[in-house]
């Protein structure tokens, strides 16, 4: 059975004219286990897509399935159960409270769910061993670094033990480094059999998954598996392509800097230089004869006075 099947799912926003269609009839089956990479340019309505599978959002029209069961039209208070017990969310931007500590924060998902504090808190202290933050778990978040937050939000996700992890962006405000740990723990998540699903604008983020979805206009324009580990050769030419477009971008930029640069052959440097230096003497000149007119004139009162 699936985890997750979406059919014909569509989400509008506005009313009449100023209808904005984000989703449109969408059709997706997700399994279990499966690491899936979700691309494509912004307004795209990847973010749609991951608020309607979180259950952050309800589609307009469609229907979605969760582990078999329909919850696209449960209330409020159900699927935020539902949510709590199956997904965990990874945010670009953490989402940690600051005036909790990194502990106090991973253990929160547990509280919601009514687990006692003692409990919570050995938990969340194993969750923050297996990423790698078991030194941190006092610290505040404004006290680590951009790489030892997005570990910490990954431990929140993992602290109820979701079927599915929600990933939007995990390493947009990270450095290439801090990137490749939080993405090798991602790909430790789905080896211990999570299905995790990742909005990614990086292509080369794409070796980590075994599916790639590409989105446009709030439709999938293609859907494929891939080897893990690999990039595939669609989103490789993509790459490339971009690649000779930033040289473009750069030639069409020496081009331009080249035209604001005076031919050499005219010395305009040394004209220029002459010129100034003519002007400053002759200003100079000008100052001199001025002063020697003032004195001059000041020694005529003065001896007028006399």
């Amino acid at each position: 059975m699936s985890v997750i099947q979406i059919d014909e799912v569509s989400k509008l926003y506005g009313f009449g004219d100023a209808t904005t269609v984000a989703l449109d009839e969408v059709s997706l089956t997700i399994e279990k286990g499966e690491f899936i990479a979700v691309m494509g340019p912004s307004g795209s309505g990847k973010t749609t897509l991951m608020n309607i599978l979180g259950l952050l959002d309800k589609p307009t029209h469609g229907v979605y399935k969760l582990n078999g069961r329909d919850v696209s039209r449960l209330s409020k208070i159900r699927q935020a159960k539902q949510r709590r017990d199956n997904i965990g969310f990874i945010f670009q931007s953490f989402n940690l409270l600051s005036k909790l500590t990194v502990i106090e924060n991973v253990a929160l998902p547990l509280a919601y769910k009514g687990t006692r504090s003692k409990k919570r808190l050995k938990t969340a202290e194993r969750v923050l061993e297996q990423v790698g933050l078991a030194d941190r778990d006092s610290y505040l978040p404004t006290q680590l670094s951009g790489g030892q937050l997005q570990r910490a939000a990954i431990a929140r996700a993992l602290v109820n033990n979701p079927s599915i992890i929600i990933a939007d962006e995990p390493t947009g405000n990270l450095d290439s480094v801090s990137a490749r740990v939080v993405m090798e723990l991602l790909s430790e998540v789905h080896k211990l059999g999570n299905t995790v699903i990742m909005v990614t604008h990086n292509p080369s983020l794409t070796r980590y998954a075994d599916r790639i979805i590409y989105m446009l206009d709030g439709s999938i324009v293609y859907d494929e598996s891939s080897v893990v580990g690999d990039i595939p050769s669609r989103v490789q030419r993509a790459i490339n392509a971009l690649r000779k477009s930033d040289d473009d971008e750069k030639l069409a930029n020496v081009s331009a800097m080249m035209e604001t640069i005076p031919d050499s052959s005219k010395t305009p440097e040394k004209t220029d230089t002459k010129k100034k230096r003519k002007a400053a003497k002759k200003a100079r000149k000008a100052r001199v004869k001025k002063a020697k007119k003032s004195e001059s004139n000041a020694k005529e009162k003065s001896e007028a006075k006399k």
